[in-house]
Formats: structure tokens, C-alpha cells, sequence
């Protein structure tokens, strides 16, 4: 397969799979593992994920700025930055000390990353057929308790193939939110830790990064924005009809596939 084709295949990818909660990371590392692709210092994989956040950012400008406008004088929009900032804290600080294990081990470790898709399905699909009344509707008025503890079962993303939107999504639904509010919130809560992520990442890899291939990059990092784009803009009404059920099956359907592949010797 040629450098340009997997670029535009993990461009897609992760534009397909950044918010929706069956593990960007996971199927980029194992697509990457089985197509013997890998960038140096992984630059590619890095900056793409900024096509991603463009995407929110393109979506929601409006609504950001909002906020940014109304924060000094508006109580509710102050709740809710607030509210952002106690839920990114706790991912931003276990991802610093923990970096050298997740990057060194976790990354490296396919095997790892489709247990964890099978293991977080499975839980998926069982938080999506859960009978309870959700007490919370609305992202800009949940508690700061709801908040902050939905920030740490961000932290269960660290391992690659749980899910960034996933670990919040299902601790939101747990802590009484109801499925499209605790999916809209992984959206504004990706930014300030994706965004975070990619420039520590950026950071700790500055002697590594190769930016030699920027026409593939480029590539990727266009492919990942269109593809989140139409994500962003369509998701919230799939979840408020399907619910989460077929994130939870490709889950486990793509772990069971990467099972099979690694322990039948392909790839690598």
C-alpha cells in the first residue's frame, strides 16, 4: 500500500472515529500495526488529530464565541467553562505522569488495544440498555460534582482502545446525564484535551518530529477535518435515535478482528 493511500485511510479514520466512542486511537495504532505504517516520531499521527479539533471548532464556533463573549457577565456560561476546566484537569495531570508508560507500553502493545475495545463494547452496550430517567439534560447547568467526575473516568482513556468519548460518555450516563447531553459534552471537552494532548505530545516528541512528509500530512490532516466535520454535524441526532448499541458492536467487532489477525501473525 502506498504512504499516500494510508494517509488518506488514517485521515478518515480518525475523522470518523475521534468522537464517536469506539477509540480513535485504538483503530489508528492497530491500522497503523497491520499496514506497517509509521511516521517518524509520529508526526503524522499527531497533527492530524488537530483536523479533528478544527472540525469543533468550525461547528461550534458560534457557540464558543458566545461564551468566550458572555463568560464576564453571563452566570451560566461561566458554570460551564468552569465546569470544562475541572473536567480537563484530571486527564491533563495523569497523562503528564503517566506519559512514558502509555506512549512506551500501551501504544506498543496491540494486543492491549483490541482488549480493551472488546471490554469497553461489552460495558458500552450495557450502559446503553440501562432503564433510568436521566436527571441531567442540559451540558451548560450540569453540577460541578457531575463534572469533575466525569473528568476522571476521562482518565480510563489514557489506555489506548477504552475511548475518550466513551469513558465520558458512559460516566455521564452513570451519573444520571441523559445519552445526547453526555455526547454533546465530549465535544467541548475534547478541546481543551485534545488540544492539550496533541501540543504535550508535540513537546516531549520535539527532537523526533519529522516533518519531511508534509504533503502526506497535509493529506491526513484535510481528510480527518472533512470526515470530523460531517461526524460533529450528524452524530448527536444518531445517538438521540440508535443510541449507542452500534459504536458498542464495531467495539467488539473490530477488537475480536484484531485478535484474530495478531495471534494469526499478520501485520507488524
Amino acid at each position: 500500500m502506498s504512504d499516500w493511500l494510508a494517509a488518506i485511510i488514517l485521515g478518515l479514520v480518525e475523522g470518523l472515529t475521534e468522537f464517536i466512542p469506539v477509540s480513535s486511537t485504538g483503530h489508528l495504532l492497530l491500522l497503523g500495526h497491520f499496514m506497517g505504517f509509521e511516521s517518524e516520531g509520529k508526526t503524522f499521527e499527531i497533527v492530524i488529530q488537530l483536523g479533528a479539533i478544527l472540525a469543533i471548532i468550525s461547528v461550534y464556533f458560534q457557540r464558543l464565541w458566545a461564551l468566550a463573549t458572555r463568560w464576564p457577565h453571563d452566570p451560566q456560561a461561566r458554570h460551564f467553562i468552569i465546569g470544562v476546566v475541572i473536567a480537563f484537569l484530571p486527564a491533563a495531570f495523569a497523562g503528564v505522569f503517566m506519559y512514558d508508560i502509555i506512549k512506551e507500553i500501551f501504544f506498543e502493545t496491540p494486543v492491549i488495544i483490541c482488549i480493551a475495545l472488546i471490554v469497553g463494547g461489552v460495558l458500552l452496550l450495557a450502559l446503553d440498555r440501562m432503564k433510568r430517567v436521566p436527571k441531567y439534560l442540559d451540558v451548560n447547568t450540569y453540577p460541578f460534582r457531575v463534572y469533575g467526575l466525569i473528568g476522571l473516568f476521562q482518565c480510563l482513556a489514557l489506555l489506548p482502545g477504552v475511548s475518550r468519548s466513551g469513558a465520558t460518555v458512559a460516566g455521564g450516563l452513570l451519573l444520571g446525564t441523559d445519552k445526547r447531553s453526555a455526547a454533546e459534552f465530549t465535544f467541548f471537552l475534547a478541546l481543551p484535551t485534545m488540544g492539550g494532548a496533541v501540543a504535550y505530545d508535540l513537546f516531549k516528541s520535539r527532537n523526533d518530529l519529522d516533518f519531511t512528509d508534509v504533503g502526506l500530512i497535509a493529506v491526513g490532516f484535510i481528510t480527518a477535518f472533512l470526515t470530523a466535520l460531517v461526524v460533529v454535524r450528524l452524530l448527536l441526532d444518531f445517538i438521540s435515535r440508535h443510541g449507542f448499541a452500534p459504536f458498542a458492536w464495531w467495539r467488539i467487532a473490530v477488537g475480536t478482528l484484531g485478535l484474530a489477525l495478531i495471534w494469526g501473525g499478520v501485520g507488524g
